[in-house]
C-alpha cells in the first residue's frame, strides 16, 4: 500500500453534509446505526420485514437499513441482484420532506437520484422508486393549519416558496402514501416550525411525526427528537403524558448536550432517541449521556408530571418529597406580573413623588403609578426579582459538563418596585430579612439542581420550582444544611456539586 493511500482520509459523504437548519438536522451515519442497533437482530434476517422513514433528508436511515438487510438476507437470496431487487422494492420505503432531500435521499439509497436510470442499483419504472415526495399544502382554519398549527400569514406565500407542509403529518390517513403495514418506522423528523417571529418560541412539530407514526401501528418505532418534551409546555403536555404512560417505550437514550449527536447545532434541552415497542409493556431502560459519562437505570417514566432526565436525580427528588413540604412554585408570580412588556422604559428621574421604581433590561428608571396596568397587590411587599432567562448556552452544559442555572442576577426589591416582562417575582414578604434568606436559598446548588430537572430551555417561570421545597425563611440556609436535612449521600452530594456551576454572586 502506498504512503498516499495510507494517509488519505475517505469519509462517509453523509457525515460531511452541512445541516439545513436547526430544525432540519442531518443525521450522522454513526448515530443512525446506534439507533438501528436498538432493533432486534433477527429483523435483519427477515425477508418480510418492512421499513419506513417518513421524514427523509439525507436517506441515511434507509441506506444503513439496506446495508444490514443485504448482509442478513444473503442466505435467503444468494444472488446479489435478486436480493437487491427484493430489499429495495418490497422492504424499504421513504417519504422525503422536500424535493431537494428527495433527490439526496434517492442518491444515498439507490446510488442515483432517479432510480429508473441506468445508474441505479435496482431498476424502477418510475423516477421515485419507493422514496416519494409530494408537495403538500396547509389547510387553513381561522388562520392556522389544522394539521400542524402553522400561521397562515407566515406560510401562505405562493407556489414559489417552500410550504413546510410535510406530507406525512398533513394527511388524515397516514396509510395514503403506502397502503401497507410497516414493521419499523425510523427517522429524524423536522423539529419545529420557526415562523413565530423574533422573540417568540417556535412551534414544535416532531411530536406530530411520532403521533402519526403510532397510528400506523408498527412493531417498532425509533426516532431521534429534542428532549424538551420531558418537561412539556409549548403544546407538548399531552404528548409527554402519552409517551410516559403507555408503557411501550423500551429504551430512551438521552443526550443533555445535543452537540454530542449534532456537533454543528445547539438544540435547547438536548436530544434523545427512543425505541417504542408495540409488544412491550412495563418499565423503560433510561440512559443518560452527559459529559462523556453514561448512566443507565430501569425505571418508570410516569412517576412525576415531568420526565426527570437524570437517573441520579430520581432518588434525590424522592428524598426531598418524602417530607411532604409545599413547593416554591406556589410563591412565584406569572410572567409579566405588572403587565409591562420588555420594551417599556421609564424616565431617568421621577416626575412625581408617587412614581414607582422600574427594573428593565435597560436598568432602573421611574414609572407613573397611575399608569401601572396590574400587579398593585405586589407593591407593598419585599420580593426577589429574577431574570426570566435563568440559564445560558440554550440550556446546554459547559464543556466541563456543568450547568449554569439561575446564574443571571437576582436581587431583593422592596415596596414600590416593579419590573417589565424581562423579570418575574418570587416570594412576597413583609420582612426584608425573609426575602433576603429566600435569595440566599435560590443561589444554593441544591435549589439550582432541582430547578435544572424542570428546565429544558433558557427560560425560567414559576413552573421550574415544582421540585423545590419551601423552607423556614427566618434564617439563611447553606448547601450543607440542605444536604443534611434531606439525608443525601456523599455520592448524591458529589453529583449535585459536580453538575451545577457556582452562583455568580454566591
Amino acid at each position: 500500500m502506498s504512503s498516499l493511500s495510507k494517509s488519505t482520509y475517505n469519509p462517509d459523504v453523509l457525515s460531511c453534509i452541512a445541516n439545513l437548519s436547526n430544525d432540519e438536522v442531518f443525521t450522522p451515519p454513526e448515530l443512525a446505526n446506534k439507533m438501528l442497533d436498538l432493533l432486534p437482530s433477527e429483523i435483519w434476517h427477515d425477508p418480510k420485514a418492512t421499513f419506513l422513514d417518513p421524514a427523509c433528508k439525507s436517506g441515511v436511515f434507509l441506506r444503513e437499513i439496506a446495508k444490514r438487510l443485504i448482509d442478513g438476507l444473503e442466505g435467503e437470496y444468494p444472488d446479489l441482484q435478486e436480493r437487491l431487487d427484493h430489499i429495495y422494492k418490497k422492504q424499504i420505503f421513504g417519504i422525503a420532506i422536500t424535493e431537494l432531500t428527495s433527490l439526496l435521499s434517492r442518491r444515498s439509497l439507490y446510488c442515483s437520484k432517479y432510480p429508473n436510470s441506468k445508474y441505479s442499483v435496482v431498476h424502477f419504472d418510475g423516477p421515485e422508486g419507493n422514496l416519494r415526495y409530494r408537495r403538500s399544502e396547509h389547510t387553513w382554519v381561522n388562520g392556522r393549519c389544522r394539521y400542524c398549527g402553522a400561521t397562515q400569514d407566515e406560510l401562505d406565500r405562493g407556489d414559489e416558496f417552500e410550504t413546510y407542509a410535510y406530507e406525512f403529518i398533513h394527511l388524515d390517513d397516514p396509510e395514503e402514501p403506502y397502503p401497507m403495514k410497516f414493521d419499523v418506522i425510523v427517522g429524524n423528523p423536522p423539529y419545529q416550525l420557526d415562523t413565530a417571529g423574533a422573540g417568540r418560541q417556535a412551534r414544535p412539530i416532531y411530536n406530530l411525526f411520532v403521533e402519526k407514526a403510532k397510528k400506523l401501528c408498527p412493531r417498532y418505532l425509533c426516532m431521534i427528537i429534542p428532549s424538551r418534551w420531558f418537561a412539556g409546555g409549548m403544546g407538548l403536555d399531552s404528548f409527554r403524558e402519552d409517551m410516559t404512560s403507555d408503557g411501550h417505550i423500551r429504551k430512551i437514550v438521552d443526550f443533555a448536550n445535543a452537540k454530542d449527536c449534532f456537533p454543528q447545532n445547539s438544540i435547547s434541552g438536548g436530544v434523545c432517541y427512543f425505541l417504542w415497542d408495540r409488544d412491550h409493556a412495563g418499565e423503560c431502560e433510561f440512559v443518560n449521556i452527559n459529559g462523556g459519562k453514561t448512566n443507565a437505570l430501569i425505571r418508570r417514566l410516569d412517576e412525576w408530571p415531568v420526565l426527570v432526565r437524570y437517573n441520579e436525580a430520581v432518588d434525590i427528588i424522592r428524598k426531598v418529597q418524602a417530607l411532604g413540604e409545599p413547593t416554591l412554585n406556589a410563591l412565584g408570580t406569572a410572567l409579566m406580573p405588572f403587565g409591562l412588556s420588555t420594551k417599556v422604559r421609564g424616565t431617568d428621574t421621577p416626575r412625581s413623588n408617587d412614581d414607582l421604581i422600574l427594573h428593565s433590561s435597560a436598568g432602573v428608571s421611574y414609572y407613573p403609578r397611575k399608569d401601572l396596568p396590574k400587579g398593585h397587590e405586589f407593591l407593598g411587599s419585599y420580593k426577589v426579582l429574577m431574570s426570566k432567562t435563568g440559564a445560558e448556552h440554550a440550556g446546554e452544559p459547559d464543556k466541563d459538563g456543568q450547568f449554569r442555572v439561575l446564574t443571571k442576577s437576582m436581587e431583593v426589591i422592596g415596596p414600590n418596585h416593579i419590573c417589565t416582562h424581562s423579570y418575574f417575582l418570587i416570594g412576597l414578604f413583609e420582612d426584608e430579612e425573609e426575602a433576603s434568606n429566600l435569595l440566599i436559598y435560590l443561589k444554593t446548588k441544591f435549589v439550582r439542581f432541582l430547578v435544572l430537572q424542570m428546565m429544558t430551555s433558557i427560560n425560567v417561570s414559576k413552573a421550574v420550582f415544582k421540585f423545590v421545597p419551601q423552607q423556614d425563611w427566618s434564617r439563611p440556609l447553606t448547601d450543607e444544611d440542605l444536604y443534611a436535612k434531606y439525608a443525601l449521600t456523599d455520592e448524591e452530594v458529589a453529583f449535585i456539586e459536580g453538575m451545577i456551576k457556582p452562583s455568580v454572586s454566591a
